[in-house]
């Protein structure tokens, strides 16, 4: 018989992540706390909890058995986050939100993975210079939540060079972004865990030219709808295999 494969060693898909940006702010660890299961606990850097805006594409979404389906397989998606451990030290990735303009997604992400998927109008627009090589000049984003109009959000920014690095080790860029595992908390309370594979992400700094948003107020309330974040960086996205959810034991 064959021997049956470790959870974050078996693939029940696979993604594109395109075009992303990961706007963070300084936030205090305890604001987050009560929102935070018992089971994780809040992960710092140079003594500050994080809170991170990302807004993204989602392409050629794929179980392991099936091809891309246009129309159901590329998707927008921004999602609102903070860094935790798990009982073990595992670091990871708790998200608040998560917004995305396809509703089969938010159907099946809520259903599957237990993450609080909404419902939003999303738009992502690239302009690239026009001479040789094409380089991104300026992204922006835009949504609205669509069963609270009140949550939404404007972004424009300009990825500094076209330049890409990985993160250095140690560095907050590597804190911020290499997370490779999510949790999220099945109702009743019981606590899963999913990984994500994909290379180290290839990324720049990025100058935001205009930015007005509220997804982060049902977060915490003292990030103003224009308050610049406190470290902004753009990649051009990753090549994701995902491993089934799992519940962390007891």
């Amino acid at each position: 018989m064959k021997a049956r494969l470790p959870d974050d060693q078996q693939t029940s898909g696979y993604h594109h992540w395109r075009c992303l940006t990961f706007l963070h702010w300084k936030v205090d660890a305890a604001d987050l706390r009560p929102l935070i299961p018992a089971g994780l606990e809040i992960d710092q850097f140079d003594g500050s909890a994080w809170l991170g805006l990302v807004p993204f594409s989602m392409e050629r979404i794929r179980p392991w058995w099936s091809p891309a389906v246009p129309g159901i397989s590329w998707f927008l998606e921004t999602n609102v986050r903070t860094y935790v451990t798990d009982r073990r030290g595992t670091p990871g990735v708790w998200f608040f939100s998560l917004d995305a303009n396809q509703w089969i997604a938010v159907k099946l992400a809520r259903k599957f993975w237990h993450l609080p998927y909404e419902h939003a109008a999303l738009e992502l627009n690239e302009s690239y210079s026009t001479s040789p090589p094409a380089t991104n000049v300026n992204v922006r984003y835009s949504g609205t939540r669509r069963q609270d109009p009140s949550v939404r959000y404007d972004i424009e920014i300009e990825p500094a060079s076209a330049s890409y690095s990985a993160s250095p080790a140690g560095s907050l860029e590597e804190f911020l972004l290499e997370r490779y595992i999510l949790f999220a908390e099945r109702p009743g309370g019981r606590l899963f865990s999913g990984r994500v594979h994909h290379d180290p992400y290839q990324f720049v700094p990025a100058k935001v030219r205009a930015l007005s948003q509220t997804m982060t107020r049902p977060v915490v309330s003292n990030i103003t709808t224009e308050q610049m974040p406190d470290h902004a960086a753009f990649s051009p996205g990753v090549h994701v295999r995902v491993s089934p959810i799992r519940a962390l034991p007891d």
